[in-house]
């Protein structure tokens, strides 16, 4: 058993996170400021004798004596990401500083949840983790790429210089139960959409590429990190390699909702990426990890979960 520190655990991937860790026994602190994360998403793990909530913005110091830490806390859509940009990258990047100060003093691991925006609109396809990225830095989407780029590099020099036990994950679109009805990923939009009979938002023409990743894969993949050799740094990517365009993901959305709504297109969002496929052959060979949810299953549970959700059905 190991006490475990969660920095943005209140949230979507967070308390799934700390719903596994609990079960496994551990004693887990999930940190949260709720800017993003709900407390309807760990309610039910509040009295726990091995679960404790701390209210508290990751931007300032915090002391905790822990074994792990995964930091995850950080908006994720761009709906909120870019609502407060500086508020996005101050997150990201004190955050980082601060999570890698309790690391440093009481010696913990610590896995940094970085992301698939830090390869930006990629030129290599699919994706590998020795690819450095194109990112516009200057783009209303770099509050939130630079921040997570920032983080990474951050983790390897306290790693270097410190000799912290830090490693790197790279997220890419996951989806499930508890995501936020509201944050404007594509999968919960096209969801609420259409169980509202509302027109399905796409943008552009819908040819641009992204992979769906299982919440419940990318937990087993983040803990199978957490677990690796000390010499293992990172980064990994976690996704699944499977490739599907928006339109036909919101085409298999209508049809698994039985709804009446229609496909809308708008424009393009700015740096929006055209294409965003992981390649985990590292994942594979150093974790023994691939996803393993079917898209249609899964999506099928994100359904049933926003059908009880108040104020998605009109």
């Amino acid at each position: 058993m190991q006490r475990i520190l969660v920095t943005g655990g209140a949230g979507f991937l967070g308390s799934h996170l700390c719903d596994r860790l609990v079960a496994e026994g551990h004693d887990v602190v999930c940190v949260d400021n709720f800017f993003t994360g709900s407390k309807e998403n760990i309610r039910h793990l509040i009295g726990k004798a091995n679960f404790e909530l701390v209210r508290h913005d990751i931007t300032m110091p915090i002391y905790l004596e822990v074994d792990r830490i995964y930091n995850l806390a950080c908006p994720a859509s761009p709906v909120h990401y870019q609502f407060n940009p500086i508020k996005t990258i101050k997150t990201n990047v004190m955050g980082a500083i601060n999570t890698l100060g309790i690391a440093k003093r009481v010696k913990a691991r610590i896995i940094q949840a970085s992301t698939s925006e830090v390869y930006g609109d990629p030129e290599v396809h699919p994706q590998r983790e020795d690819y450095w990225g194109r990112v516009n830095p200057i783009g209303i989407r770099s509050c939130y790429d630079e921040g997570k780029r920032a983080a990474e590099c951050l983790m390897m020099d306290y790693r270097r210089q410190n000799k912290v036990d830090t490693k790197i994950v790279r997220i890419f679109n996951t989806y499930g139960p508890r995501m936020a009805m509201n944050d404007g990923r594509v999968v919960s939009n096209f969801i609420v959409q259409a169980l509202r009979n509302e027109d399905l938002t796409v943008y552009g023409d819908g040819s641009q590429t992204r992979s769906f990743c299982y919440v419940d894969d990318l937990i087993d993949g983040l803990m199978r990190v957490m677990e690796t050799p000390a010499d293992f740094a990172g980064p990994v990517n976690l996704g699944n390699p499977e490739e599907f365009t928006i339109r036909s993901l919101a085409e298999t959305v209508i049809r698994m909702t039985g709804s009446r709504s229609r496909i809308a297109s708008r424009p393009l969002p700015q740096d929006d990426p055209t294409q965003r496929r992981p390649d985990i052959t590292l994942a594979k060979e150093k974790l023994g990890w691939e996803p393993k949810m079917p898209l249609e299953e899964g999506l099928a549970r994100a359904i049933a979960y926003f059908r009880t959700v108040p104020g998605v059905r009109s």
